[in-house]
C-alpha cells in the first residue's frame, strides 16, 4: 500500500512539472510574441485633410509589407499637423503647402511628395464650364455677385471655402491672389465638408483637392483647361499646390517612422500615390 501511495504521488509531482515547463514555455512564447509585434514599431502622421487618399494608401501599403507595424493618421489640417510635429505629437507631420519662412526657422524639413490640383467645384446643375484665374478671383472677392455673370443662370454666388490654416485654403488663396479678400458665406473644416455643401447647394462655388472629387460635384476648367493627373503634371492647371511631408530637423525619426518616409518618397511608391489620385513628386 505504502508504495501504492509513493508512486501515485510521483507521477502527480511528474504531471505537475510537465505542466509547469508546458506553461512557461506558452508564457515564453506569447512573451517573445508581444515583442516581436513591439519590436515592429509605428508611425504616427497628422495634418491635411486633403492627403487622406494619398496617405491612407501608403500607410496600408506600408502595413502590408511590414508585419505588426501600427500606423495612425490623424485629419487635422495643414497648420495643426505642423504645429503636431513642432511640439512632438505625431512622427511625421503632413502639409498641402509649402512651408512659411518662418516655420523652416523654427526647425521643421518640408519634402515634397506629390502634386495635387486644387480643383474649383460647383454644384452639378450649374451651367458653367469653365473660369479664368481672374473670374475666380472677382467671384471670391465679391466684385462678380451673381452666376448669369459668369454665363450661369441667374443666382447669388454662394462661397465656400476652407477654414484659417487648411494647406487647401492657402493654397488657393494665394494662386487666385486673394488672401484675406475672400467673402466666403461658409468656412468649412475640411474637403468632404466642402464638397457636400457644394453637392447640396445649385448656387454654391468651392475648392477642394483633386484626389478628393466626386461625381456629386462638378469641376470646372481653369482657363480652358480641365484638372487632371496629366494637366497638374506638365503645370497647365495652373491651381496646384504641394503634398509635404513635416519633419523636425533636430528630432531624427525613429527607425520605422524613417523605414515609411523612405518609402513614401522612393520611385516604389509613385504608382500607389497616382492611383491615389495625385502626381508623384518622383
Amino acid at each position: 500500500m505504502k508504495k501504492t501511495k509513493k508512486l501515485v504521488a510521483l507521477i502527480a509531482c511528474a504531471l505537475l512539472a510537465v505542466s509547469a515547463v508546458t506553461g512557461c514555455q506558452k508564457s515564453g512564447d506569447e512573451t517573445n510574441q508581444a515583442s516581436k509585434t513591439a519590436d515592429a514599431g509605428s508611425v504616427s502622421t497628422d495634418g491635411s485633410t486633403s492627403m487622406e487618399k494619398v496617405i491612407g494608401a501608403l500607410g496600408e501599403s506600408f502595413k502590408e509589407q511590414n508585419a505588426g507595424v501600427t500606423f495612425t493618421y490623424n485629419p487635422t489640417g495643414s497648420g495643426s499637423g505642423i504645429t503636431a510635429v513642432s511640439e512632438g505629437r505625431c512622427d511625421i507631420g503632413l502639409s498641402s503647402r509649402a512651408l512659411k519662412d518662418e516655420e523652416k526657422a523654427s526647425g521643421l524639413k518640408g519634402t515634397i511628395l506629390a502634386y495635387d490640383g486644387i480643383a474649383i467645384i460647383v454644384n452639378p446643375q450649374s451651367k458653367v464650364e469653365d473660369l479664368s484665374v481672374e473670374d475666380i478671383k472677382k467671384i471670391y472677392t465679391g466684385e462678380i455677385k451673381d452666376w448669369s455673370e459668369v454665363g450661369g443662370d441667374s443666382g447669388e454666388i454662394v462661397l465656400i471655402g476652407r477654414e484659417a490654416g487648411s494647406g487647401t485654403r492657402d493654397g488657393f488663396e494665394s494662386i487666385t491672389d486673394t488672401k484675406d479678400k475672400c467673402q466666403y458665406r461658409q468656412e468649412l473644416t475640411s474637403t468632404g465638408d466642402v464638397i457636400t455643401t457644394v453637392a447640396q447647394n445649385p448656387n454654391a462655388i468651392g475648392y477642394a483637392s483633386l484626389a478628393s472629387v466626386k461625381d456629386n460635384v462638378k469641376a470646372l476648367k481653369v482657363g480652358g483647361v480641365a484638372p487632371s493627373e496629366a494637366t497638374v503634371k506638365d503645370a497647365t492647371y495652373v491651381v496646384q499646390r504641394p503634398f509635404v511631408l513635416v519633419t523636425k530637423e533636430s528630432t531624427p525619426l525613429s527607425e520605422t517612422a524613417q523605414k515609411f518616409f523612405d518609402y513614401a518618397t522612393s520611385s516604389a511608391a509613385s504608382e500607389i500615390i497616382s492611383k491615389a489620385g495625385a502626381v508623384s513628386a518622383k
